[in-house]
């Protein structure tokens, strides 16, 4: 289980282990862990309709998301991003683990006038291990 530890991002409870990693800003997320990852890539199918991750990812109705965590928003090479999204990576903001969450939560509240059409996530466990999939399959940057 995944307990709510601010801004959407989650703490991994002792069923499946401990947090793997620290990521500095007070918060903890567990990446790596097998079945977070796991839950991530069931979670993730609600995503593929628009985007790829992994080798040999494109882009679609939205980017390819390799490389996202830790980049700067709108990265992408040859997406046609809303101005929204231009305006937030031309400001420096970066899809680090705090930023995902929130923008998985309620894409459009967190990012007003960006153009995807998903409504978020539905739980803080679900943010998680999303976050924790796209790490595990090529979404970290490089």
């Amino acid at each position: 289980h995944v307990q709510r530890q601010g801004h959407g991002v989650g703490v991994l409870t002792e069923e499946l282990g401990p947090p793997a990693v620290d990521h500095g800003v007070g918060e903890e997320l567990c990446l790596g862990v097998p079945e977070l990852v796991a839950q991530g890539e069931t979670v993730f199918r609600a995503c593929a309709a628009c985007h790829e991750i992994g080798e040999g990812a494109r882009n679609r109705v939205g980017p390819a998301l390799n490389n996202t965590v830790g980049n700067v928003v709108g990265h992408v090479e040859g997406f046609r991003y809303s101005p929204a999204l231009r305006d937030a990576g031309a400001s420096g903001m970066v899809w680090d683990e705090e930023t995902l969450a929130a923008y998985l939560a309620d894409p459009r509240g967190f990012i007003r006038g960006n153009r995807m059409a998903f409504q978020g996530l539905r739980s803080d466990e679900e943010i998680a291990a999303v976050i924790a999939y796209m790490e595990a399959t090529g979404g970290a940057a490089e």
